[in-house]
């Protein structure tokens, strides 16, 4: 299935952006007439039908699919990005891959890599949902340092992963927490923090800990950052 993606939707018609547009009709050689699906990043599939095929493709919307490819938890990853930033781009693709809600750049005390430029790691997000068939982008936030992310509000079960010899609870142990946790209606909801190269700082994990997160055993093998991340992404992927 070709999925092409557009924010650019209302009043029944779909307009896909100029990058969008050439890759339709030039390179996949659509024409006017030719059904095309496309997602909004909200969680939303349309199928449309193509009307104007020029410098930018436009589409009339002839079905709508709720919920494409969707999957049923909430899981927020506050990650610090990487010294080499390709390791970060691999965890954003694969993370969508599998499923995730948000994504917070944290940036530790140890932290090596302390900018990034969000516009690149934007298309890698995309296309990485376009890729594994989901309708919804997970959310790229404003990077943040790791005591700024603990003021604000995380949702469900909160849990912090790092390298100290406290007693630490499994993944599946915080999983069947959130499941607990989960309304009727709702969907269960993790937050988890992962550390830099050099973990987190003692402050930082008081911090969390202080303010209701769980230390989260992975393991018994170092992991770097983005192993890690990957990881519990995918533990909860295949719990839940």
């Amino acid at each position: 299935m070709e999925l092409f993606y557009s924010t650019d939707i209302a009043n029944g018609l779909c307009t896909l952006t100029e990058e969008e547009s050439r890759h339709c009709s030039k390179v996949l050689r659509h024409q006017a007439g030719d059904m095309i699906n496309v997602i909004d990043g909200s969680g939303s599939l349309y199928s449309c039908r193509i009307i104007e095929c020029g410098k930018k493709v436009v589409c009339t919307i002839e079905d709508v699919q709720e919920r494409f490819g969707a999957h049923n938890y909430h899981l927020t990853m506050a990650v610090c990005p990487t010294k080499n930033i390709d390791r970060y781009e691999w965890f954003l693709e694969k993370a969508t891959e599998m499923g995730v809600d948000i994504v917070v750049p944290v940036i530790g005390e140890h932290s090596e890599r302390r900018i990034i430029k969000p516009e690149r790691l934007e298309k890698i997000l995309v296309s990485a949902a376009k890729q594994s068939l989901k309708g919804a982008v997970p959310q790229l936030k404003d990077a943040v340092t790791v005591k700024e992310f603990l003021k604000g509000s995380a949702q469900g079960v909160k849990l912090i992963a790092y390298c100290g010899e406290q007693e630490k609870v499994t993944l599946a142990a915080a999983v069947a927490q959130a499941k607990e946790m989960a309304a009727e209606h709702s969907l269960p909801a993790i937050t988890i923090l992962i550390g830099p190269e050099g973990d987190f700082s003692p402050a930082e994990v008081e911090a969390a800990i202080a303010a209701g997160y769980r230390p989260l055993t992975l393991g018994d093998s170092r992991l770097r950052t983005e192993t890690a991340a990957v990881a519990a992404v995918a533990g909860v992927y295949f719990m839940i």
